[in-house]
């Protein structure tokens, strides 16, 4: 098959990487990609919020699939442009998208089909919402309702904080929030794949969101990940399938809008079970990373099945290994940060056993690979234990050559029963 990959992120060369892999693939477009992603596809200059034009692209190089990493095309309906063009991609509709466009859609789906979630309330003006907060006290969550690249949440421990957060929401225009309880426990990221009417599992990682080692500072996109997550057992991965996946999926092929795609959901696993915090509506980033070293199987063969509605003919085959990575990010981040500063060792560090560094937001200038974005490298490690993958992230780190980069030095650690251990 010609397969064409949109994004650029290190999410995309996780991806591109598995992709190239599977026996089904006979060339692998990618657009725009990114230098690590360079290495797996052939690049293509494209916007990919013009949906015309990649279309006309798909066209000319005869692509036989499409697959969309990030959420932001998802939600504005790409699958529904391509599919109209007689072109089958993997991702939901429009429609569908609406789990991850809009926190209110989920909480109400949810309080219509019983899934457990946290209790909440939806508001479109600043008095109102003030208003609510300032009654129910703190703990508590202000979401901005729309996409916010995973930094338009805030838990707030005082009321004054979450007031700040209302006024940051509401200084757009048209903006809606959904204010809900703050739950109590351990978070876990939970994927599913999904064809309309069959729903089964693909892994577990968790994440960790706060910028500074012990889980301190402010919220970003993720400053690491491990999988699997040892909180979900066979019997915990059930019984979210049961209470909350295959409902989602029924309530959904129930409002006419089938859910074709990954179900990304952040759980909160509470005395009273697993809880659902959010949708996304696409693999996270950077839990991508950390499944696709994880996943032994074709990916080509289980996204395929998800499009075609034969999801049921398909068992994930997973190694028992785990793997970890390492976000490293432009110092600054996820505040203002410069761009341009040189990176080295990248060879070094991909030289070394059970370590492979997917590039997230990384650029070329004159000949030089150096930081493009915020989160910039995954430093991923594999090996038999969390331990093991943990040491050999980190010695990927260690063989890196960036001194306009950080990264937290404690990832993995509440996965080896630890609030904050140090890592090489």
């Amino acid at each position: 098959m010609q397969v064409l990959l949109l994004g650029s992120g290190g999410r995309e060369h996780a991806l591109a990487w598995k992709l190239r892999r599977s026996p089904r693939l006979r060339r692998l477009y990618a657009a725009p990609g990114n230098p690590g992603i360079g290495e797996e596809a052939e690049l293509v200059p494209l916007d990919i919020a013009d949906h015309a034009a990649v279309i006309a692209f798909c066209r000319r190089a005869e692509i036989d699939f499409v697959f969309v990493g990030p959420e932001a095309p998802l939600v504005a309906g790409i699958v529904d442009d391509l599919a109209a063009a007689g072109i089958r991609a993997f991702g939901p509709s429009r429609e569908a998208a609406r789990l991850e466009g809009s926190k209110g859609y989920t909480k109400d789906l949810c309080r219509e089909a019983g899934i457990p979630t946290a209790a909440y309330r939806r508001f479109t003006d600043r008095a109102s919402a003030g208003a609510y907060v300032r009654a129910q006290g703190a703990p508590i969550v202000v979401k901005a309702d729309g996409l916010a690249a995973g930094k338009g949440v805030t838990v707030a421990a005082t009321v004054a904080e979450a007031l700040d957060a209302l006024a940051a929401c509401f200084a757009a225009p048209g903006a809606e929030v959904v204010v809900e309880e703050c739950l109590a426990g351990r978070e876990a990221s939970f994927f599913a794949l999904s064809d309309g009417t069959t729903a089964i599992p693909f892994g577990t990682a968790e994440d960790h969101k706060r910028v500074g080692d012990g889980d301190t500072g402010p919220n970003t996109g993720g400053m690491g990940a491990f999988s699997p997550s040892p909180l979900m057992t066979p019997a915990m991965v059930e019984t979210a399938m049961t209470r909350i996946i295959r409902p989602t999926v029924a309530a959904m092929a129930g409002r006419g809008s089938p859910y074709r795609g990954v179900l990304y959901a952040g759980l909160m696993l509470t005395a009273d079970g697993p809880k659902l915090i959010e949708y996304n509506a696409r693999f996270g980033d950077p839990e991508t990373q950390v499944l696709m070293l994880r996943y032994d199987g074709d990916l080509v063969e289980a996204l395929l099945a998800t499009v075609d509605g034969t999801l049921d003919r398909i068992a994930p085959v997973w190694s028992s290994d785990a793997a970890l990575t390492v976000v490293m990010a432009a110092k600054g981040y996820p505040g203002a940060h410069s761009r341009g500063s040189p990176i080295a060792g990248i060879d070094r560090a991909n030289a070394l056993p059970g370590v492979k560094i997917f590039h997230a937001g990384t650029a070329m200038r004159d000949g030089r690979l150096v930081a493009g974005g915020g989160r910039v490298l995954n430093v991923t490690g594999r090996g038999g234990t969390l331990a093991e993958a943990q040491a050999r992230a980190y010695a990927g780190v260690a063989a890196i050559d960036w001194p306009g980069g950080f990264c937290r030095h404690d990832i993995g650690a509440k996965g080896l029963g630890g609030d904050h251990l140090p890592a090489g």
